[in-house]
């Protein structure tokens, strides 16, 4: 396996590919679990009223916050193209399976989520993401607004009041997670643990979804907000790419030139925990045209890459 180039001339050591535990199974097999075709809810993670948390109640301002709802430019994930539009993207090759271990702790699953099921995400991020709660582009501490367009589920975060706002400023309440996704999570920390027998097992109950635009991108930093047990046990963070390309950065701290970089691509899961579940990363740029056409032929997802990050709180 050549050497893969890297960010402004760094190379990436080569890692050994190894295929993923019967990796000919249909996507079926692991439960899929969009087989129902719907859009249940998990009643698993409900808001635990921490006193900790704010108290702030909506309904104390509805109509000041119905009018910021109303005056949020809504985000729609789903941009329609011609097929004109298309045609000078390369077909994307059936690909196998496959596991990249990067370091300990940190474990990449190649193709592992298929196209139909993709598209089932994609979908299911653009019913949310459409209505109150959905994507928004959350204020930093500076003042600016993060290059990238935002939704939770199970638990709302944001750079300023991390997790502990129950509400966002329009009054939304986090968006119940989906079991979808919860059962993808557990399932893929179960595939990862055929690599590093030391991932610990978690029960998701908070998905992060982030949208980057072709010009998006996200710097170095750790998810360190859950809490001091979820930490200390090292439970891990399940991140999931969707469209676009994307050059992903992690390292053990902050200096990009001592960061290495893999390429993440659609449908690929990386999983970081245990020793390496504060490792810092980031995305430095997002590959145009990169989307697989047949995901782009069966949804029309917009230029950019989707990516959502489950964990436990």
């Amino acid at each position: 396996m050549a050497a893969m180039k890297g960010i402004k001339g760094m190379m990436m050591k080569p890692h050994s590919l190894i295929p993923i535990r019967n990796a000919s199974r249909s996507s079926a097999s692991f439960h899929n679990p969009w087989d129902d075709n719907s859009l249940q809810a998990s009643l698993r993670n409900p808001w635990d009223d921490n006193p900790h948390h704010d108290t702030y109640n909506p309904n104390n301002n509805t109509l000041a916050n119905a009018n910021e709802f109303n005056k949020t430019k809504r985000f729609s994930l789903i941009l329609p193209r011609s097929t004109e539009s298309l045609s000078g993207m390369k077909k994307g090759k059936n690909l196998k399976k496959s596991g990249v271990i990067l370091e300990t702790g940190v474990v990449l699953l190649k193709n592992y989520v298929s196209v139909s099921d993709q598209v089932k995400i994609v979908n299911t991020c653009q019913q949310f993401g459409m209505g109150r709660g959905g994507f928004y582009q959350p204020i930093t501490n500076n003042g600016g607004k993060m290059n990238l367009h935002m939704m939770c589920f199970g638990r709302n975060w944001d750079p300023k009041t991390k997790y502990n706002s129950k509400y966002r400023s329009d009054g939304s309440h986090a968006l119940p997670l989906p079991h979808q996704l919860i059962s993808l999570a557990e399932t893929s920390i179960k595939d990862s643990q055929a690599y590093d027998d030391r991932m610990p097992s978690m029960d998701p109950d908070i998905c992060v979804v982030n949208f980057y635009t072709s010009t998006g991108k996200l710097g170095l930093h750790q998810d360190r907000d859950e809490s001091e047990s979820s930490l200390k046990k090292g439970l891990p963070v399940v991140s999931i790419s969707i469209g676009d390309s994307a050059k992903f950065l992690y390292g053990n701290s902050r200096e990009v030139g001592k960061a290495k970089v893999v390429l993440l691509e659609s449908g690929d899961v990386l999983i970081f925990g245990g020793k390496s579940r504060l490792v810092y990363h980031g995305v430095t740029k997002i590959i145009p045209n990169s989307a697989p056409l047949s995901l782009l032929q069966q949804v029309k997802l917009r230029p950019g890459r989707l990516n959502l990050t489950l964990r436990q709180y």
